[in-house]
């Protein structure tokens, strides 16, 4: 018994080694998709976005800073007035400006709409990309098609669930976990309003992987970077909150449900899942990293009907859908593009290399001739 316990248990960690980087994807996206509901709750508990938003990037930056200093001292280049401008810029795009409407997004709409809404960053920023040249589209070939209908029909999905909330769809049962209380008088009141805060919460998102690339180059050490920007951004995120928030009472938050979804999301989706993305997309790429974003859509409407008995809206399910099929066309033809420049690679490789050749063979040509004619 004990031996087929230990052979079970070998199989297992060998299947959780074939399949670690889908395995990791796979638990990244349940994280987030807690996070949602965790947030959710907090919120309609009394706990203000901002105020959320400020704690959670001031305790991972606390938690980071430490290993950050360390474990890069030689990487990290010498602080400047204008490198530390960049970082405020990636700060207010990537931390504060853009989390601070993103959460508030999900007060006035739902889990579903704003899991939906974000799979769109792939899209705008594919366009943005286009406008500043970092990206070359060729209408002539079928990837180049592929990339601007997808961005086509994602655009025309996010304008679906945001114009059109369409009929409510209730739980056919009793939900098992409520997570509507006290407090959030406010929540859901406003689709239109909470809508525009989630699509320009991802225009902003995409500017700032446009400017993070950049910003990569001259700044290498990533785990110094990111503890910047939470540093940074939490800052700035707590100066916004003092003037919106007057009240000390609302910055007590005590030991409750409003502190543990601070740490959970703190830790869980600021630590263990961008260090499963990194190592993803170290192993397998960023395209194989991007493909599993829907998976979180899908488990928070599924967890929302079933388990937390939310409302799921006609509109939100469609312009989900529609939403999700452009980014895999985006996808698909952002992969079929770096098949075919690792193709042209390849071959101006062998082009390199034959000519080598031809020229060896020259050489050794002109030097077996070179003693004939010294003969005559």
């Amino acid at each position: 018994m004990v031996v087929m316990a230990l052979h079970v248990l070998a199989s297992m960690a060998d299947l959780w080694r074939r399949y670690a980087p889908h395995n990791l994807m796979i638990l990244s996206q349940l994280c987030y998709t807690l996070m949602y509901f965790i947030t959710e709750a907090a919120f309609n508990k009394g706990l203000n976005p901002f105020i959320y938003v400020t704690y959670r990037h001031l305790v991972v930056a606390v938690f980071l800073a430490p290993f950050a200093y360390y474990q890069e001292k030689k990487l990290r280049p010498r602080m400047t007035l204008m490198l530390f401008l960049e970082i405020f810029v990636l700060s207010l795009l990537g931390v504060s400006l853009t989390l601070n409407m993103y959460f508030a997004s999900l007060m006035y709409t739902s889990p579903t709409f704003v899991t939906s809404v974000v799979n769109t960053v792939a899209s705008i920023t594919f366009v943005i990309a286009i406008v500043v040249r970092m990206e070359i589209v060729d209408v002539r070939s079928i990837r180049g098609l592929a990339k601007i209908a997808g961005t086509v029909v994602s655009f025309a999905g996010v304008t679906t669930m945001t114009l059109y909330k369409g009929t409510a769809i209730s739980s056919p049962w009793k939900a098992p976990i409520s997570i509507h209380g006290g407090g959030g008088g406010g929540v859901h009141e406003s689709w239109l309003k909470g809508s525009f805060l989630a699509v320009a919460s991802c225009i902003c998102w995409s500017i700032w992987y446009i400017l993070q690339a950049s910003s990569l180059k001259r700044y290498p050490a990533q785990l110094s970077l990111t503890a910047w920007m939470c540093t940074v951004g939490g800052i700035q995120s707590a100066v916004f909150t003092a003037f919106m928030q007057h009240k000390p009472e609302d910055w007590r938050i005590g030991f409750g449900l409003k502190f543990w979804c601070i740490v959970y999301s703190g830790f869980a989706c600021n630590g263990f899942t961008v260090f499963a993305q990194l190592w993803c997309t170290e192993k397998k790429g960023p395209v194989f990293v991007t493909m599993f974003n829907p998976l979180s859509t899908i488990m928070v409407a599924v967890l929302a009907y079933f388990m937390f008995g939310e409302n799921l809206y006609v509109g939100s399910i469609i312009g989900g859908v529609v939403v999700i099929l452009g980014l895999y066309m985006l996808l698909w033809g952002k992969d079929k593009d770096q098949e075919y420049n690792a193709n042209k690679e390849q071959e101006s490789d062998l082009d390199c290399e034959k000519q080598a050749r031809i020229t060896d063979f020259s050489a050794a040509q002109n030097d077996q001739e070179e003693p004939r004619r010294m003969k005559k």
